[in-house]
């Protein structure tokens, strides 16, 4: 488990550790979202360990493990194996930690910790074929060059997955029609559809095919579901679904809280999930007590976050809106957030606090 922190911030509760992290980690201004594609300095960012620096024209991938035809490939090859592009969203799993209580210690995510880019390169799948896995294949690991200490380990950052889902995974060196920046990746990074954006590892540079699970931190340790008791339970895997607004009107400086005029107003946001396509997303103008069916958008692509509208004439006064969405398999989020120890996988519902008037 991490270790316990070593000074806090008088009067606030949020430690120095958390500060550090939140100075190099950065969310998605709320007001972004009224873009279907989010900009590249806008998009949500979770970093380790370092930016490690890559020389692109000596990196490799290697691909090894359980295959048959272990390879080596240059970015070049990688190039020249065909270009693949789509819109995904992903979100961080520690989003909406910090509204938790008892808060857990970690990165201190609100709800902005999201974003969709359209990520583009060489499609997995392919790749793993030509490696030719071995007939006990289970699952694939990927290593970035980012290194590290968590929980006391001194590690490379690395994830595994089971294969089928790996083959699912993008290789991308593309994040919205150019190169990936340093801090998403650059060169090279993983792109898994619907999976929390732990598992898009960065700087990757090995693909590892396994016949035994993967026993390392991140997938043993870090990101797993822990009661209180700190036992560790069901591993964190894909996004829960979950719908954020637009905050209406303007914000107050220090508080957030959003000022408008009494008069109609269309709200507007994006929801997404991991499981499925949103199916559904309700909007709630009298603190949750009631819900109203908001206007889709079209879909932005099957692993993307999707649009939504709703109409509402703001009476003069205190307001708080929320939004919920569900999914195509029957998923909604909850009222009440699902407290865990390391604050994973928080979806509940937004607040939005508003004055209409003065």
């Amino acid at each position: 488990m991490d270790a316990a922190p070593a000074g806090t911030v008088a009067g606030q509760g949020i430690t120095e550790e958390e500060l550090r992290l939140a100075a190099r980690n950065h969310a998605l201004p709320l007001e972004a979202l009224r873009h279907p594609i989010t900009p590249a300095g806008l998009h949500y960012l979770l970093i380790h360990y370092d930016i490690p620096d890559v020389d692109p024209a000596t990196f490799r991938l290697e691909v090894g493990g359980a295959v048959e035809r272990p390879l080596s490939l240059s970015l070049t090859e990688l190039r020249a194996r065909g270009r693949v592009a789509e819109p995904i969203t992903f979100e961080c799993a520690g989003n909406g930690r910090a509204l938790l209580e008892p808060r857990p210690v970690s990165q201190p995510w609100l709800t902005e910790a999201v974003g969709t880019a359209e990520w583009a390169g060489a499609a997995l799948r392919p790749l793993l074929d030509e490696a030719g896995p071995s007939a006990g294949a289970i699952e694939v690991l990927f290593t970035g060059l980012d290194r590290g200490v968590e929980g006391g380990v001194p590690q490379w950052y690395e994830r595994s997955l089971p294969i089928a889902d790996a083959e699912l995974g993008l290789l991308a060196y593309e994040m919205n029609g150019a190169p990936l920046p340093p801090q998403h990746g650059f060169p090279l990074r993983l792109v898994v559809p619907g999976w929390y954006g732990m598992q898009n590892v960065k700087w990757l540079t090995r693909i590892t095919v396994l016949e035994e699970p993967f026993t390392g931190f991140q997938n043993a340790v870090g990101y797993r579901l822990y009661g209180a008791d700190a036992v560790p339970g069901e591993p964190v895997t894909r996004m829960q679904p979950r719908s954020l607004m637009v905050p209406p009107g303007v914000p107050d400086f220090m508080t957030r809280e959003r000022h408008l005029e009494p008069a109609p107003v269309t709200l507007t946001g994006r929801a997404w999930s991991g499981h499925a396509q949103i199916e559904r997303v309700e909007v709630s103008t009298d603190g949750g007590e009631t819900f109203a069916a908001a206007d889709l958008d079209a879909p932005l692509g099957p692993h993307a976050w999707r649009g939504w509208r709703f109409d509402w004439d703001a009476p003069p006064g205190e307001q708080v809106l929320r939004s919920r969405a569900t999914d195509a398999a029957g998923n909604t989020q909850p009222l009440e957030p699902p407290w865990n120890l390391k604050g994973y996988a928080n979806n509940a519902v937004e607040r939005i606090q508003v004055v209409a008037g003065s």
